[in-house]
């Protein structure tokens, strides 16, 4: 399912519309990335030839036609990340409000760039927008990383930590190795993908290019699918994908300690209220502080830090002066 062809033509062709379950896409760019290097004095003597840029003219209707093919394409609660830099930002961002779909996050990649420069700010991000589609639950994976209990060495939530919307993953190097123009960290792509499909869910990248997204989502046992125009590119990275075992990639994954949240979203009733705010008070007595304990009694009652802390809190809004006492 992989195609030698322009996307927006050959999405018209041979995709259905509510297929796809995920779109990860690192559009070009429309800044000349062809010449790019000799601005910027990289070797590209390993870079695949015949990488097809946009021009700024066109990138309006192109960025309109694209997305709006993304958009058929998607089934109700699929999910898209566009990755873009700053220059026709805009124009995406323009294109993704004249569809009905929903922005969920608009996410910085800081990563590390190298360019040095003395007359303006140096560029070190990109810019990913998180988009779903209407008419069924997104699919998103909140503990595919780290458990709700789980903390860093400064008892903060590695998983509150993972979800922020600024996300700092270095870019790859690999030289001396057959590649293209651009490529996105495996690291990045790991993350949009498990966060946001289930295993054998299809996932298409409209612009392939070295097929980073097809790689991974194929080794983490997705099924993959996309478009790239370059031939020298497609014909090449064809070769390479074809090697890939699905779900390869899985036996490398961290193993995510059980949640225990057994009981998170559901109905809280006066009896188990009464017990937590009992807990509460015992283990208060015993000095241990307010953090410490929601944390022993999310383990115990299976329920979200957040939705015991506001049953905590509301211990204080009572006229008790013992209750009182506690804050």
């Amino acid at each position: 399912m992989f195609y030698n062809e322009d996307c927006i033509l050959g999405s018209k062709k041979y995709l259905k519309s509510n297929s796809i379950d995920l779109i990860i896409t690192d559009p070009p760019y429309g800044i000349d990335g062809d010449k790019l290097h000799r601005h910027y004095n990289r070797n590209e003597d390993n870079v695949i030839d015949g990488y097809v840029e946009v021009s700024s003219e066109n990138y309006s209707k192109f960025s309109n036609d694209w997305i709006s093919e993304a958009e058929r394409v998607l089934k109700p609660g699929g999910s898209i990340y566009i990755v873009s830099g700053y220059t026709h930002l805009r124009h995406i961002l323009n294109a993704l409000a004249e569809t009905d779909l929903v922005e969920k996050n608009h996410i910085i990649w800081k990563y590390n760039f190298g360019v040095h420069t003395t007359k303006k700010y140096i560029s070190s991000h990109y810019h990913i927008l998180y988009y779903t589609k209407k008419g069924a639950e997104p699919t998103f994976n909140t503990y595919t990383f780290y458990a709700d209990f789980e903390k860093d060495s400064n008892g903060r939530s590695l998983n509150y930590q993972d979800r922020e919307d600024v996300w700092i993953i270095n870019r790859e190097y690999k030289p001396g190795i057959v590649k293209n123009k651009n490529e996105l960290p495996s690291s990045l792509l790991k993350k949009m993908i498990l966060y946001s499909s289930k295993e054998n869910d299809l996932v298409c990248d409209f612009f392939l290019g070295s097929f980073s997204t097809a790689k991974i989502a194929i080794g983490l046992g997705r099924q993959a699918c996309g478009f790239e125009i370059n031939k020298n590119a497609f014909d090449y990275q064809f070769e390479q994908i074809i090697k890939i075992k699905k779900g390869e990639l899985l036996t490398t994954r961290r193993m995510v300690p059980s949640n225990k949240l057994l009981n998170k979203g559901k109905f809280i009733n006066d009896e188990e209220i009464s017990k937590i705010t009992g807990d509460f008070r015992l283990l208060h007595s015993q000095s241990k502080s307010k953090k410490d304990i929601i944390n022993i009694l999310t383990e115990k009652y299976g329920r979200g830090y957040w939705s015991l802390s506001k049953i905590i809190n509301q211990m204080s809004t009572t006229t008790n002066y013992e209750a009182e006492k506690l804050f």
